[in-house]
């Protein structure tokens, strides 16, 4: 990639599949940004660009990339596959571009205090994943026909969304008069079975009848 292609790139600014660090100097955060790309469909990170998109460069990038490639390789579990270039601006400054693929091996993790915590991607922001768009990243890799019965908690699932176009897990638990688990094993099943669509929100996800208008 040349100068003139990152500029062009980082003046479409920020979005799904693009983010822009000014520098690596939390890289416990910033491998947040690449997870989340990981887990929902690729993307590209670049390191040296202002958030506005002004490509200014950073001073010794070929530490900045050091330390980063440090902290994907110590905080992402499974370990994560992906390209980095370096692009110099001049003797002193330059810019990387880490390229991320949709992973196969999603959901990846960063492991924070023993804990494990999934990203996705919304827009051109990353949220923390729920443990429904956990199970759904985990079990969509093995696609396969989902069988399940149309009984009573889906035909009350129906009807909200009828009534509403979109539900909340906690808004189904409540009107359905559902436990949590079985609340969410059937969103997950019904997501699953192409007959659901989730989105991923930074407080609660929703979920609309596939294809309708979120």
């Amino acid at each position: 990639m040349t100068l003139q292609e990152v500029k062009r790139l980082a003046a479409k600014g920020e979005g799904f599949q693009l983010e822009f660090k000014k520098k690596a100097a939390f890289p416990e955060k910033i491998v947040r940004e690449i997870i989340a790309l990981a887990n929902a469909e690729g993307g590209q990170l670049l390191v040296g660009v202002d958030d506005d998109g002004t490509v200014s460069g950073q001073r010794f990038i070929e530490e900045e990339v050091f330390v980063l490639e440090k902290a994907i390789r110590e905080l992402i579990q499974p370990s994560l596959d992906y390209e980095v270039e370096v692009i110099k601006i001049n003797e002193k400054k330059g810019v990387a571009i880490f390229k991320i693929q949709r992973s196969i091996s999603r959901p990846h993790f960063l492991i924070e205090e023993k804990r494990k915590k999934a990203f996705i991607r919304v827009a051109d922001r990353t949220v923390q994943a729920s443990k429904e768009v956990w199970e759904i990243l985990k079990r969509s890799k093995n696609p396969r026909d989902i069988v399940f019965t149309y009984g009573p908690k889906e035909e009350k699932l129906m009807k909200i969304l009828g009534e509403k176009g979109k539900v909340t897990l906690v808004e189904y638990m409540r009107e359905a008069k559902l436990p949590r688990f079985l609340a969410s094993k059937t969103l997950v099943r019904l997501v699953l079975a192409n007959v659901l669509e989730i989105h991923p929100q930074e407080s609660q996800d929703y979920y609309t009848l596939k294809d309708s208008e979120a």
